[in-house]
C-alpha cells in the first residue's frame, strides 16, 4: 500500500455569512485548495464529500466544472469531514487514485443542534434554555465526570477561556473576542455546569484538503504534510452517548479510545510524540474528556495540567490552537476538517501568531459526533 501526503489545503472563513450558500462556502474551499497544491479542479479523480444542512456536495460539481469525476457524498454526524478525509486516505492508499479531495462545508440556522421545540415567535426557548438534547446531554457527562475525576469548574472556563484567546489570533475563527475565565463562569447556566460561553455555537463554513500518493507529493507542493493514519471507529455497547434510550450496567469507554489506540498504533508513534494536537470540543467539558480519552493523560490529570497552562500554544501539549469548536463554531460537515487543516498550517510553520513554538513534526486530530463516531488523524512532516 502507498503512503499518503496532503499537498493542498483551502477554507472559507468560518461563522456567519449572509446571502454565501453553504455550497458556494464549500466551492471556495476547493478552489483555494487547488490553487494551493497548483492544481485545476480538473485534475482531480476523485472526492469525498459532508454536508448535514447545506445540500448534496456531490452537486457542488456544478460551481466547479463537469470533470466526471466520482464523488461520493458522506454523512457520519460531527464525525463526517473526518469520515470523509478516512475515506480519500484509503481511496489513495489502496493504490486506486493519485489525486483526490476530501471537502466538507455547512450553513446551520441558529440555534442548538437539536429537534426543534414547540413552534412561536421570537426567542426559541428550547435551546435557549439549555433545554436541548445535545446541550443536557454534555451538561450530565461532564458533571459526572467532574464528579468522579476531581475536575472543577474553573477548569471548564480554563478550556473556553483559552480558546477564545487562540481564536483571537485566527483569521477564520469566528468568534475572536477573548474572554476572561470569570465572564465564562458568570454567563447564562444553560446545562450545569456549562454556562453559553462553554458551548460551541453552529455555524457556516467550508475545508478542502487535496490529497495525493506520497512517492509523487513533491510533484504539487514544496511542503507536503504525511497523513501517517485516518481512522473512524464506532461506539461499543456500554458507552455513553448522546442518543442512547438507557444506561448499561456494564459501562465501557467511548469510541474515542479504540480510535485513537488504531491510530497510534498505524503511524507507529504514542501520545508522547505528539507535538500539537486539536481535540473535539464541542463544548469545554469534551475538551477535558477527551484529552484522557486520546491517551494525553490519565483521568483526573487535567486539572494539573489546565493549571499548569500545558495546553497552552507554547505549553508541553498544545490542544486546539485555531480556537476549536469553541472559537469557530460548528459547521458539522467542515469541522473535522478544519482540524486537519490548522495541523498542517502548524507542520508547515504557517501558523502566524498561533504557532506552536520548537518546530512541531507530528500533529494529531480528533473529532466526534453522535450517535458515538469518533475519527482520529496522525499527520507528520
Amino acid at each position: 500500500m502507498t503512503d499518503v501526503a496532503i499537498v493542498g489545503i483551502g477554507m472559507h472563513e468560518f461563522g456567519r455569512h449572509e446571502g454565501v450558500s453553504g455550497m458556494e462556502q464549500g466551492a471556495i474551499a476547493v478552489r483555494r485548495a487547488c490553487s494551493d497544491a497548483g492544481v485545476a479542479w480538473n485534475d482531480i479523480e476523485f472526492a469525498y464529500g459532508g454536508s448535514y444542512a447545506a445540500g448534496s456536495p456531490d452537486t457542488m460539481v456544478s460551481m466547479l466544472g463537469l470533470t466526471g469525476l466520482q464523488f461520493i457524498n458522506v454523512a457520519n454526524g460531527c464525525a463526517t469531514g473526518g469520515s470523509a478525509l478516512s475515506s480519500a486516505y484509503n481511496a489513495i492508499k489502496s493504490g486506486a487514485y493519485e489525486l483526490g479531495m476530501a471537502i466538507g462545508f455547512d450553513k446551520h440556522p441558529r440555534g442548538a443542534f437539536s429537534p426543534s421545540g414547540p413552534a412561536g415567535e421570537g426567542r426559541d426557548w428550547y435551546g435557549g434554555s439549555g433545554m436541548a438534547l445535545t446541550t443536557q446531554f454534555f451538561g450530565m457527562k461532564i458533571n459526572h465526570y467532574m464528579e468522579t475525576h476531581g475536575i472543577t469548574n474553573r477548569s471548564l472556563a480554563k478550556v473556553a477561556a483559552k480558546a477564545f484567546r487562540n481564536g483571537s489570533k485566527n483569521p477564520m475563527a469566528w468568534r475572536r473576542k477573548p474572554l476572561s475565565e470569570d465572564e465564562i463562569l458568570q454567563a447564562q447556566m444553560l446545562s450545569y455546569p456549562l454556562t453559553q460561553y462553554m458551548f460551541c455555537n453552529p455555524g457556516e463554513g467550508g475545508v478542502a484538503l487535496v490529497m495525493c500518493k506520497a512517492d509523487v507529493a513533491h510533484k504539487y507542493s514544496k511542503n507536503p504534510i504525511f497523513l501517517r493514519a485516518s481512522v473512524v471507529r464506532s461506539r461499543r455497547f456500554g458507552s455513553f452517548e448522546v442518543t442512547a434510550p438507557s444506561l448499561a450496567i456494564e459501562h465501557n469507554g467511548g469510541p474515542t479510545i479504540d480510535a485513537s489506540k488504531a491510530a497510534f498504533e498505524l503511524a507507529g508513534v504514542g501520545p508522547a510524540d505528539i507535538d500539537v494536537a486539536q481535540l473535539q470540543d464541542t463544548e469545554s467539558g469534551a475538551e477535558v474528556m477527551h484529552m484522557a480519552e486520546n491517551g494525553f493523560c490519565e483521568h483526573g490529570e487535567q486539572e494539573a495540567m489546565l493549571a499548569n497552562g500545558d495546553t497552552e500554544i507554547d505549553g508541553r501539549l498544545p490542544v486546539n490552537t485555531d480556537g476549536g469548536c469553541l472559537a469557530n463554531g460548528e459547521p458539522i460537515g467542515a469541522s473535522g476538517l478544519r482540524q486537519v487543516y490548522e495541523n498542517v498550517l502548524q507542520l508547515r510553520g504557517d501558523a502566524g501568531e498561533r504557532q506552536v513554538p520548537n518546530d512541531p513534526k507530528v500533529a494529531y486530530t480528533h473529532v466526534y459526533g453522535a450517535p458515538g463516531i469518533s475519527g482520529v488523524t496522525i499527520l507528520t512532516r
